[in-house]
């Protein structure tokens, strides 16, 4: 049974009006919301379940009443939150989902220090919230294809402030200053053609190599 949706740590944000009207209006207006759980669906972009607080009314320069708090939407794309200046598709989240089974994961180990993002060729601080991963598909499973989504916002006072960002591994950076030194550059990587089995060994044929254990004399 497929992963259609997966709980997330929770967190707040700021949801594009427009994308909870078709587009026809409500440019330039939020509404305030916490995304709680995330779903994958091939050759899309991720896309949250959230649902609304009704903050929004509670704003100074804002007299409506609420009428938002408590409303839920499913599969909000992340285009469609936080940023206060529209990011394009490709920059949110280089490559699509890549299958409706996934897993999400906050990586305790790198959630604590602040990330570098990669977004149109320059690094940016960010914060990491988690990661998800993908299998049970062609693309997925390939060695050479795979991609996990690393989901953080942006943190530095540029442009981009504020956007959330769901980045493969060679858009990202980790620090750590007290475990490792974080480097510059692009690393020496390629990534590998291979896939390792144990099992597809030509050793397999010989049964005193395959069932050989440690009680055999």
């Amino acid at each position: 049974m497929p992963n259609l949706i997966s709980n997330i740590p929770q967190f707040k944000c700021w949801i594009r009006r427009e994308f909870t009207h078709n587009h026809e209006k409500y440019h330039d207006e939020y509404i305030h919301a916490l995304a709680i759980a995330v779903n994958t669906i091939p050759d899309r972009s991720l896309s949250f379940q959230v649902v609304f607080t009704g903050e929004e009314s509670n704003c100074e320069d804002n007299d409506e009443p609420n009428i938002h708090g408590g409303a839920m939407w499913a599969r909000m794309p992340i285009q469609g939150m936080v940023a206060d200046i529209p990011m394009e598709d490709h920059l949110a989240q280089p490559w699509d989902c890549e299958s409706r089974d996934h897993s999400v994961v906050t990586m305790d180990r790198v959630s604590s220090s602040p990330w570098l993002a990669k977004i149109g060729g320059d690094f940016y601080q960010a914060k990491y919230l988690f990661t998800v991963d993908y299998t049970n598909n062609s693309i997925a499973d390939d060695p050479a294809q795979h991609k996990q989504s690393h989901v953080l916002y942006i943190t530095e006072d540029c442009k981009w402030k504020g956007n959330l960002v769901a980045l493969p591994n060679n858009r990202v950076r980790a620090t750590s200053p007290a475990l490792w030194v974080t480097g510059e550059g692009a690393p020496d990587f390629k990534p590998s053609q291979w896939t390792h089995s144990a099992e597809g060994h030509e050793s397999y044929l010989d049964p005193a190599i395959t069932f050989n254990n440690l009680y055999e004399e």
